[in-house]
């Protein structure tokens, strides 16, 4: 198993002031007069996760440039960041989160408004550090688009909660919007900051949908493996009636009648809670999960391939490591 921490931690050791500079560029955006916010950002702060996606982000720089990180590529990796905690303040409430990461969430500690108004403020700052670096609009169009891709995707989840009919291809797409979009346009700018060739953008690009596809399919396999650490509890998609990809897995080695008892049993999942363990003992004991990991499995291949094409770097060997890690995490 990894140490998840010991492993961030030589990332961190090798990027050295870049990403110093990068967590400081977070912060002095956030920096306000209004108390309360900066209240809530240190909470934020304090409480922060894996920060992946900066991470990500400044070793793509380094690979794609023989280790000349730019300024430039400071500041999109710390624009990554500042989205994803934007999207993470906004799920909160739209999902009735009351913990995440093993602490109480904003939504929790504050209400739905001040939650939504301080995401809101943190999409603002992510804007105002591309602009500040004289952005021409290339990546503005980036992060622009992934900004479209998550309410796209967080519309979709909710149609289909409501239906009760996501197939394959619609969790694939829900996916893709509200995880790898944000994966993508964190290192497709860092190989932008650099002046990377097409060929490395492209290569960048790849990897990192295959890496957010990855990632978040593991998540939903977490989901039915959750034992309370982190504030992550067992079965919380299915209990929002979120049909993810371990379920559809099951579906198939099942026939079509239980497959529509099932998901009629997610559609009612509020008027009768207790269907939510039935469910996940289904996906259990019907390979559900192993078919998600190879589903994993495949988009982590798919990741490290993409890297081929760059110059051998120790930053090229991190990003190999980060998707490796995909695989066998538990966290």
């Amino acid at each position: 198993m990894v140490d998840f921490l010991a492993f961030r931690a030589g990332i961190e050791s090798f990027l050295g002031d870049i990403w110093g500079r990068t967590q400081d560029l977070i912060r002095e955006s956030l920096d306000s007069e209004i108390e309360l916010l900066n209240e809530a950002n240190r909470f934020i702060f304090q409480h922060s996760g894996k920060q992946l996606r900066p991470l990500m982000s400044l070793l793509m720089a380094s690979a794609c440039s023989n280790g000349q990180v730019t300024e430039k590529s400071c500041h999109y990796a710390a624009v990554a960041e500042l989205i994803h905690n934007a999207s993470l303040l906004h799920d909160d409430v739209v999902d009735n989160s009351a913990a995440r990461r093993g602490v109480p969430t904003i939504f929790a500690r504050l209400g739905a408004t001040p939650a939504v108004l301080i995401g809101d403020y943190w999409l603002s700052k992510a804007m105002d550090l591309i602009s500040i670096v004289g952005d021409r609009g290339t990546v503005m169009r980036i992060f622009s688009k992934t900004l479209g891709d998550l309410t796209r995707g967080e519309m979709i989840q909710l149609q289909k909660s409501i239906q009760g009919d996501t197939t394959e291809e619609d969790y694939l797409k829900i996916i893709y919007c509200k995880t790898a979009s944000l994966f993508e346009s964190a290192c497709v700018s860092a190989a932008v900051s650099v002046d990377a060739p097409g060929i490395f953008v492209d290569a960048a690009r790849k990897y990192a949908v295959s890496m957010g596809m990855a990632f978040q399919i593991k998540d939903d396999i977490l989901d039915y493996q959750g034992d309370g650490r982190l504030g992550k509890s067992v079965g919380v998609d299915i209990k929002e009636k979120k049909i993810t990809l371990p379920l559809l897995g099951a579906f198939k080695e099942t026939n079509l009648d239980i497959e529509t008892k099932l998901r009629l049993m997610v559609s009612q999942m509020e008027e009768h809670p207790d269907n939510a363990a039935r469910i996940i003992d289904f996906v259990r004991n019907s390979k559900g999960m192993e078919y998600a990991q190879q589903k994993v499995n495949g988009y982590v291949e798919e990741a490290i391939a993409a890297l081929e094409v760059l110059p051998p770097s120790r930053a090229k060997d991190f990003l190999k490591e980060i998707a490796i890690f995909s695989i066998s995490r538990t966290i």
